[in-house]
C-alpha cells in the first residue's frame, strides 16, 4: 500500500516507539536495524520467520510471526512496507487508533537526518554500487551509516549506524521514495523504463530522475555513468542546472574513464584514468562490466567526498560482494552454482556475461523466476531474449509478491522468446521441480545460475544437494 509522505518529517529520536510492518523485508529490516543501535524501541511482524527477523531478535526488537491488530496498541509510529495491503489488521487498527504511519522512504529519512547523505539512485546497480561505496569508505577510516538493499557478504549486513559524519543510503525509485531523501551528493548509475506499474510511461519514469536532481544539495554533486544514454542525459540536465557533475564510464564522454577492461574468472581488473591523468590499476573480486561501472561510480563519489585513491582502491579490491549478486552458493561434482537477484533483461544480460566469464569452457545453465506480473507483461519478450545468452535455461512461474495472477502473463510468454533450441529451453510451472530439472541439464565443468528477485534464491541450495545425491549414487 502507498503510505503518504507526512509534510513534517521528525527525526528518528522524536518518533516515539515504532513498529514495522513488513519487518523481515529488504528496506524496513535495515532502519530498524539503525533504530535500535540508536536506542529507540522497535517492534515489528512480518508474515514468516526469517533470517532478518532473527537478526533484529537478537538486537532487542519485538517480533511478531503473523500480523494482528494487538501489536500496535503500544507503539507511537508505524512504518509500513509498499508490500503490505491496506485492509492489514494493523494498519486498520493503526488509522483507527490515529497513529503516526511512515513510508519506508519517510522512515529512512528521518535515520539520515543530521549526516552528510550520499544516494545511490538508478534502475540497475544501487545495491552493488551503494555496497562497494560503504566497503570503500570504511577503508578510509570513515564508518559511515548505510542502509543498503542486500547484505554485504563482509559484515552479514544490510544497515548499520557509524560513527561517521557520511550516510551512504540505497535510493529507490520504484515508488518514488528518493524523492523525499535530501542528499548532499547522489550517484545515478543507469535510467531505463522500469517499474511501470508505479510510474504507467516511460515518461513519467525518466521525469522522477529529473526531479530527483532537484533533490540534490546545491553544494553537492552528482556522479552518473555517461555511457548509459539515461544517466548521459540526466548528467546534462543537471550540469545545466549548475549542479557539479562527475561523468563516468567507458566512453570518451566521461570524465573519471576505466580503460583496458580485463575479465578472468571470478575477477575484473581495469586502469583508471581522471581526465587524462592514470590513477592506478584496480583489480575486483566481481566479475563483469557492469560491476566494473559501478565500481567506477563508487569510486568517483568518494574522490568528490575528499577520500584519497589509494585508500578507496583497497576498500574496492576488498569487497566480496553483495548477498545475492551473483553470489557464490557452492560446488559439488564440478558444477558451480550461483545466485542473482537480477530481474530486468539488461541485469540479466549483465549477469549472464559474468557468469560466461567465471565459467571458462563450462555450460551456462539458468533457472529464472520472473518477478511481478506488470513486469512480465511489459519485458518478458526482452527477459527471454537476455536469457539466449545461456546454454540451457528453465523458465520457472511468476513470482507475482505484491499483485494477483493475470491470465496469459506467466513464464511461458518468457519461455517462448528464449532465442535458444526447443530442447535447451524449458517452461517449468512447478516451483518443486526446478532444483531436479537444473541437476538434470548440468554435468560437471558446468555454472548454474539462479537469478530472480522472489524465491528462486532457495533453488541454489536444493540443487547442491540433489547433485550431492546424483554424486553418491554414480560411485
Amino acid at each position: 500500500m502507498r503510505v503518504p509522505v507526512p509534510e513534517e518529517l521528525l527525526p528518528a529520536d522524536r518518533l516515539g516507539r515504532v513498529h514495522f510492518v513488513g519487518i523481515g523485508g529488504a528496506g524496513l529490516s535495515g532502519i530498524a536495524r539503525i533504530m535500535l543501535a540508536r536506542g529507540l524501541t522497535v517492534s515489528g511482524s512480518d508474515a514468516r520467520d526469517s533470517r532478518a527477523v532473527e537478526a533484529l531478535r537478537a538486537l532487542g526488537a519485538r517480533c511478531y510471526v503473523g500480523h494482528h491488530a494487538s501489536h500496535v496498541h503500544d507503539v507511537d509510529t508505524l512504518v509500513v512496507s509498499t508490500a503490505v495491503r491496506e485492509d492489514n489488521p494493523e494498519v486498520v487498527e493503526a488509522a483507527r487508533l490515529g497513529l503516526r504511519m511512515l513510508p519506508r522512504s519517510a522512515a529512512l529519512e528521518s535515520v539520515m537526518k543530521g549526516r552528510r547523505v550520499v544516494a545511490v539512485a538508478g534502475t540497475h546497480g544501487k545495491t552493488t554500487t551503494t555496497s562497494l561505496l560503504t566497503v570503500a569508505l570504511q577503508h578510509c577510516a570513515a564508518d559511515p551509516s548505510f542502509a543498503i538493499g542486500g547484505e554485504l557478504n563482509e559484515s552479514g549486513s544490510n544497515a548499520h549506524d557509524g560513527s561517521g559524519a557520511i550516510f551512504v543510503a540505497e535510493a529507490d525509485e520504484s515508488d518514488g521514495a528518493f524523492l523525499v531523501y535530501a542528499p548532499y551528493g547522489a550517484l545515478v548509475t543507469n535510467v531505463e523504463a522500469d517499474h511501470l506499474d508505479n510510474w504507467g510511461t516511460e515518461e513519467a519514469y525518466h521525469a522522477a530522475f529529473t526531479a530527483f536532481l532537484d533533490r540534490i544539495d546545491r553544494s553537492g554533486f552528482l556522479v552518473a555513468c555517461v555511457d548509459d544514454p539515461g544517466a548521459s542525459e540526466l548528467a546534462a540536465q543537471a550540469r545545466a542546472k549548475g549542479l557539479s557533475v562527475l561523468g563516468v564510464g567507458e566512453s570518451d564522454a566521461a570524465d573519471l574513464r576505466a580503460e583496458g577492461l580485463e575479465f578472468a574468472g571470478s575477477t575484473s581488473r581495469f586502469t583508471v584514468v581522471d581526465r587524462g591523468r592514470r590513477l592506478g590499476e584496480v583489480a575486483l573480486q566481481i566479475p563483469g562490466r557492469h560491476y566494473v561501472l559501478d565500481a567506477l561510480s563508487a569510486l568517483g563519489a568518494g574522490l568528490r567526498l575528499g577520500f584519497g585513491f589509494a585508500d578507496l582502491r583497497r576498500g574496492l579490491e576488498a569487497f566480496s560482494g553483495t548477498r545475492r549478486r551473483m553470489e557464490f552458493k557452492g560446488e559439488v561434482a564440478g558444477v558451480r552454482v550461483y545466485d542473482s537477484y537480477a530481474h530486468h533483461p539488461n541485469e540479466i544480460a549483465g549477469d549472464l556475461q559474468a557468469a560466461r566469464s567465471v565459467a571458462g569452457d563450462g555450460r551456462v545453465v539458468v533457472a529464472f523466476q520472473p518477478h511481478l506480473v506488470s513486469r512480465t507483461k511489459v519485458f518478458g519478450p526482452a527477459m527471454g531474449e537476455a536469457l539466449g545468452a545461456a546454454d540451457s535455461v528453465v523458465v520457472m512461474d511468476v513470482y507475482v509478491a505484491r499483485e494477483d495472477p493475470e491470465p496469459g502473463v506467466d513464464g511461458g510468454l518468457v519461455a517462448s522468446h528464449v532465442p535458444l533450441p526447443a530442447s535447451d529451453v524449458l517452461f517449468e510451472p512447478s516451483w518443486s521441480a526446478t532444483p531436479g530439472d537444473l541437476v538434470e541439464r548440468a554435468r560437471r565443468g558446468d555454472l548454474v545460475l539462479t537469478l530472480g528477485a522472489g524465491d528462486v534464491t532457495l533453488v541454489g541450495p536444493e540443487v547442491l544437494e540433489l547433485l550431492h545425491e546424483r554424486s553418491v549414487e554414480e560411485r
